[in-house]
């Protein structure tokens, strides 16, 4: 198949309405309680109660099975979730990375026991887990990892070593982590992936305070971790396999293009009905790309539902995605100060100020720009 092809037609199959419906109706209920500063946050917006709720009303774990605590939907369902709960803004960071990644790796390389000891809080909003795989050491050199978990006679893991850019690492509850379980292998040979209780002794967290003076981000430090031999996941040495193949999830969502939609939703309503030749060239332009990016998710979602494992089309994704939303950021700056005075042009502001210093970050999250391009030219066989 021509690489090319993987995006076919962006078609969302049929019935999926009432679900959408009824997110939407339920976020219109919710908005009013949550102003747009909040809601700038997108994605890294933190509120356990909520996903509590997202959880009771059965919109988190769609594509689990249901003997899990899931619902047995395919990832379309999903998809019209998070889209609808990302467009308003909602804070969906406490379940996030447990939904969209721990809770697929865990059903589809766990043992029965870690499926059912995780899988049924995960899908409740209960349980939070984060993704251990940044070093501070190997930049984005994935393979260059150097935490080591080490098997002991008992059969249990002793684990040493650093991740750092660890989101929400502070307030989860468990860490996915990818660690050299082979101390004489080297880049992606010997890599597995271990499940970390974050309250275990030898475990240290301290959050890093970014330019907006939020600490989503942290370093964790393992001393002499003692993991029981069930922390590891599927078979050892294939920690590579399984974590690139995660990335899928993380990079082809519709949150590698909506971080900035609470700021495109308060431009154009401060700019109003009747917007000047440039204020409509620029949001126009946003818009047609909007529409586009989606239309590449939705096919990436299509080949999830098939089994595909889409690393190429989701890594398109993430690097277009996270480009259209800098860019939102600086059409929102150009023109700013061409909006009619008022209340929402204030909060226009406001959002904002507060995009623009995240931003930055938008283009490093789940896989720089250069690595990403990297495996787009393997793809294309230019590299």
């Amino acid at each position: 198949m021509n690489l090319l092809d993987q995006f076919g037609p962006p078609v969302l199959p049929s019935g999926l309405e009432p679900l959408r419906a009824a997110v939407r109706a339920f976020l219109t209920d919710w908005a009013p309680s949550y102003p747009a500063e909040k809601r700038a946050l997108s994605w890294m917006g933190f509120d356990a109660d909520f996903s509590r709720l997202l959880g009771t009303k059965g919109w988190l774990g769609l594509s689990i099975p249901k003997q899990y605590g899931g619902h047995d939907a395919s990832p379309f369902e999903r998809f019209v979730v998070s889209e609808e709960l990302l467009a308003a803004g909602a804070p969906v960071t406490a379940h996030w990375i447990a939904d969209r990644q721990s809770a697929p790796l865990i059903l589809r390389h766990g043992t029965d026991a870690q499926k059912e000891r995780y899988l049924p809080a995960i899908c409740a909003g209960e349980m939070y887990f984060c993704i251990g795989m940044s070093e501070p050491a190997s930049g984005s050199d994935l393979a260059s990892v150097r935490t080591r978990a080490d098997r002991q006679a008992d059969g249990s893991w002793l684990l040493n070593g650093r991740k750092v850019w660890t989101t929400n690492a502070d307030r989860c509850h468990f860490m996915i982590a990818l660690v050299r379980t082979d101390p004489a292998s080297e880049r992606q040979a010997g890599l597995s992936q271990i499940i970390v209780d974050l309250t275990l002794p030898g475990v240290m967290i301290r959050p890093i305070k970014d330019l907006s003076g939020h600490e989503h981000f942290n370093e964790v430090t393992f001393d002499d971790v003692r993991l029981d031999a069930d922390a590891l996941i599927g078979v050892e040495g294939d920690g590579w396999a399984q974590a690139t193949s995660e990335l899928a999830f993380e990079r082809s969502g519709p949150e590698r293009f909506l971080s900035a939609m609470t700021l495109f939703r308060c431009l154009v309503g401060a700019v109003g009905p009747t917007p000047d030749a440039r204020q409509a060239m620029e949001i126009g332009r946003l818009a047609a790309w909007l529409v586009s990016l989606r239309s590449m998710s939705i096919s990436v979602t299509a080949q999830l539902a098939s089994g595909e494992d889409p690393v190429w089309a989701a890594s398109c994704v993430k690097d277009l995605g996270t480009g259209y939303e800098q860019d939102t950021v600086e059409v929102a700056m150009r023109l700013i100060d061409s909006l009619p005075p008022g209340e929402q042009a204030a909060t226009t502001r406001r959002v904002l100020a507060i995009v623009q210093s995240m931003a930055p970050s938008f283009s490093l999250r789940g896989g720089t720009r250069e690595i990403l391009r990297g495996i787009l030219a393997r793809g294309l066989g230019v590299r």
